[in-house]
């Protein structure tokens, strides 16, 4: 009998144990999720390590404040979607699809988790700015205020026309680049050709959502840029940043600020994207209105950047 119930206690434990193990890997996995990682990394690399590359070439090698200053964008970037998330939440619970997305919304995380987490990943961010420099720092610590006031009430930057725009174009593409140039330059001169295309192109990826969402931001009541301004000259303004960020990086190439080697990749990627069309933008929507670039645009960027860190640092030789 105490042989049974011995057995018994020890099963019990064991299930306890392991339903405690299962809660745990859930709530990990709700916290990674709250980052929406996936959705900012494959800009975040490339952006962060050209803009270190661009300060560094020809004379010297990255060392570890390169990879300070990546890690601290990938955590700012972090922070902005996490308070996005936060502050959107009780409006995407009224979607289904959304609120399966938001771990906010679907309560496997509570608000005060959400708070807790981004609070701690603001710090962790801006430490790692603080190791990276003085100019790294300052421009880190911009980064982080607009993330912050992107979303949050009542500032809501991304619920207000024109400022939505730059904003989005300054935190999540040209601060990230200037940041990872100011770790080791202080006198980019040229190099603002390349921060201004990196912009030019952010804003391009935020007029064409404002476009595709368009109806649904209008019946919203959203007073978004595209509401505004309309859905045709939101879009024109779409075209016209892709030619000016082409103007800009053709401006830079001129000016010798990449290895030419990398041409040879930058050609064979573009012609490889023209011969295999992609169907769907950076959403997973289908493409409209050259969506259909975002994705493979971003590969053919990270393969620049890794590619060219590797030849920087001595890891591959280029002839």
């Amino acid at each position: 009998m105490r042989i049974t119930h011995r057995r018994l206690v020890e099963s019990v434990k064991g299930k306890l144990t392991k339903t405690a193990a299962a809660q745990h890997r859930s709530k990990f996995a709700a916290v990674i999720r709250l980052s929406r990682w996936r959705e900012h990394v494959p800009f975040t690399i490339p952006l962060t390590i050209i803009g270190g590359l661009l300060a560094l070439e020809p004379d010297a090698a990255a060392d570890w404040r390169l990879f300070a200053v990546l890690a601290a964008n990938i955590l700012a970037m972090s922070f902005a979607f996490m308070v996005n998330n936060i502050e959107d939440a009780p409006d995407d619970a009224l979607d289904a699809q959304k609120k399966r997305q938001n771990v906010i919304s679907s309560g496997v995380l509570s608000r005060r988790d959400g708070a807790v987490l981004s609070a701690a990943t603001f710090i962790a961010s801006l430490g790692l700015f603080a190791l990276s420099g003085a100019l790294a720092l300052v421009i880190g610590g911009v980064t982080l205020a607009l993330c912050y006031l992107y979303s949050a009430h009542p500032f809501r930057l991304k619920a207000r026309p024109i400022t939505d725009v730059v904003t989005h174009a300054l935190m999540l593409s040209g601060l990230l680049l200037a940041s990872g140039y100011f770790t080791y330059g202080t006198a980019p001169r040229e190099v603002w050709l390349v921060i201004a295309a990196a912009s030019l192109f952010s804003a391009y990826g935020q007029f064409y959502n404002q476009v595709v969402d368009y109806e649904l931001d209008k019946a919203a009541g959203l007073k978004n840029t595209a509401v505004l301004l309309g859905k045709v000259p939101t879009s024109i303004l779409g075209h016209l940043s892709i030619v000016g960020a082409l103007i800009c990086i053709t401006l830079a190439i001129m000016e010798a600020l990449f290895p030419i080697w990398l041409g040879t990749i930058l050609i064979i990627g573009v012609i490889t994207t023209v011969i295999f069309p992609w169907e769907f933008d950076m959403r997973g929507n289908l493409a409209s209105e050259g969506g259909n670039m975002q994705r493979p645009g971003l590969i053919i960027a990270n393969l620049l950047a890794l590619i060219w860190l590797a030849s920087n640092m001595g890891w591959i030789t280029i002839l």
